[in-house]
This record gives structure tokens, C-alpha cells and sequence, in this order.
């Protein structure tokens, strides 16, 4: 299992990253508005097994990188940190736009729903970055089965997505008509994500590697 200050970490940066603008999110609010919360629960199981199949991958392609190549992680640490630097320029460049600024769908079926669910997340490179630069860097072969807690890592950060986007497609009609009359706090949003996600990759650069 990793430490739990590593666990914390990596549930902070997890966090983070799903709380920033992106495919899933910008899909999942829309489905919802257009479609009601069904349908955006149905895309979710769609996102849902996305994650599954990221966190099989890459636990199984991070042991073998670690048996093979220890120090490649310095390399995927630094990636994963200006990634989420570039993520954090994203949310407050001029002309940005939140989420909940959305189109109108096309009403499409259950299975379609969940499949749609699923590709988006495939092609999310957001997700993508996180287990394949990221979550390694939060891994101590000294501390066990690397296979073991590439997984531990995976189900904290498959959770916390669920839970967190679940609640975003429940409140999603609620959250964009606040906004909607409200235009400044589109800008706070946009600036409050912008600064956590520069925290987290300051401190993805700085831990000192095991």
C-alpha cells in the first residue's frame, strides 16, 4: 500500500484535476442540461469504465517501468508538472470560458450514453497524463507491490472523479443558471482552479524522488 501522506497527495492532485474544465466535465454537464440528470448518470458509468480500463493499463505498465527503469520517473514527474501548469494556464487565459457555458445535445439512447461516456474518456488526455505521469511519482517500491499500489492509487482517484462528478451532474441545471446571473464568479472559478493546480504541480516538482 503507499504511505498515507503519499495517498493524501495523490487524492489532492486527483482532486484537482477533476475539478478542472475538460472533456468529461464539459460532456457530462452538458448531457445533463440537455437531458436531464439520467442521462448524465448513464454517461458517468460510461466515464466510469474509462478510468477502469486507464488504471489496468497503466498499473500493470508502470510495474514493469519501474522494475525497468527506475529513474524514468524524474522524467514523468517533471512532465506531470507542466502539464498541470499548462492546465492552469488554460483556466485563466483571456477568453477562457467555464464549463457550464454549454450546447444543446441530441436526446441519444441509454447504450449510447454510456458509450459516449466511455470514448470521451478514452480520449481525454487529462486522464491519460494523470496515470501515465503522475500517479508513478507517487509510488515507493520499498513500500510493497508496485502493482498493489498503482491500484490502491487508481480505485482513491477513480472514487473521488465518481463522487465528485456525480454530484456536478446532479447540480449541473442548478449551477449554470447561478452562474449565469452571476458572471463574476465564472472569473473566480476560472482563477481558484488556475491557483490550486499551480500549487500541486510547485509541489509535484519539488517532492524529492525516494
Amino acid at each position: 500500500m503507499p504511505t498515507l501522506t503519499h495517498l493524501a497527495t495523490f487524492a489532492l492532485v486527483a482532486l484537482g484535476m477533476v475539478l478542472t474544465p475538460g472533456p468529461n466535465m464539459i460532456y457530462l454537464i452538458s448531457r445533463s442540461i440537455s437531458q436531464g440528470r439520467s442521462a448524465g448518470l448513464i454517461s458517468l458509468g460510461g466515464v466510469a469504465l474509462g478510468f477502469v480500463f486507464y488504471m489496468l493499463c497503466a498499473a500493470f505498465g508502470i510495474t514493469a517501468l519501474v522494475l525497468a527503469v527506475p529513474y524514468a520517473y524524474d522524467a514523468l514527474r517533471f512532465g506531470g508538472a507542466l502539464y498541470l501548469l499548462y492546465l492552469a494556464w488554460q483556466a485563466v487565459r483571456p477568453g477562457g470560458h467555464s464549463p457550464f457555458q454549454v450546447r444543446d445535445l441530441p436526446v441519444d439512447s441509454p447504450r449510447k450514453l454510456f458509450t459516449m461516456g466511455f470514448v470521451t474518456n478514452l480520449l481525454n488526455p487529462k486522464i491519460a497524463v494523470l496515470y501515465l505521469s503522475l500517479l508513478p511519482q507517487f509510488i515507493d517500491p520499498a513500500h510493497g507491490s508496485v502493482l498493489g499500489q498503482s491500484l490502491a492509487l487508481g480505485m482513491t482517484q477513480i472514487a473521488i472523479s465518481l463522487a465528485v462528478n456525480a454530484l456536478i451532474v446532479l447540480m449541473a441545471g442548478a449551477i449554470a443558471r447561478f452562474l449565469a446571473q452571476r458572471p463574476a464568479w465564472i472569473t473566480v472559478q476560472r482563477w481558484l482552479m488556475g491557483t490550486v493546480l499551480t500549487a500541486l504541480a510547485v509541489r509535484v516538482a519539488t517532492e524529492a524522488r525516494r
